[in-house]
């Protein structure tokens, strides 16, 4: 049961569960997933995954600057989202309001999971 307390366990589990309701809707409700849904999927995966191991990190050597720390990862999400969102639309695609529409879905169901582990990390450190 300590494995379930791991937030990297947690992370991966949130991303299979999302990952199955991304394939059920595309069978269940295709006019309302974009073809480019798995990039941006993957996308969020790993940069979500990237600024918790660097969240991580810098809160083992500056734990007094905690709020700051996780400010950073929010600026950092939302900056390599606007030029995820740019690189890919800039070329000419189709259905940019979908793209737009299933991207911000997937970026607030991480952006909820980093606001609840964000909370989760505020009594330890109160203590």
């Amino acid at each position: 049961m300590s494995l379930l307390k791991n937030i990297h366990v947690r992370f991966f589990i949130l991303s299979a569960i999302l990952a199955i309701v991304i394939g059920i809707l595309s069978f269940v409700l295709p006019q309302v997933i974009h073809p480019k849904i798995w990039e941006i999927y993957f996308f969020m995966l790993i940069v979500s995954f990237l600024i918790s191991l660097l969240n991580g990190f810098l809160l083992k050597s500056f734990a007094e600057n905690f709020f700051n720390i996780m400010v950073l990862a929010m600026i950092l999400r939302f900056i390599a989202s606007l030029v995820f969102i740019g690189i890919e639309v800039w070329p000419g695609m189709e259905n940019i309001i979908l793209f737009i529409a299933d991207f911000f879905i997937i970026f607030l169901f991480y952006l909820v999971f980093d606001i609840y582990a964000f909370l989760a990390n505020l009594r330890p450190i109160s203590k």
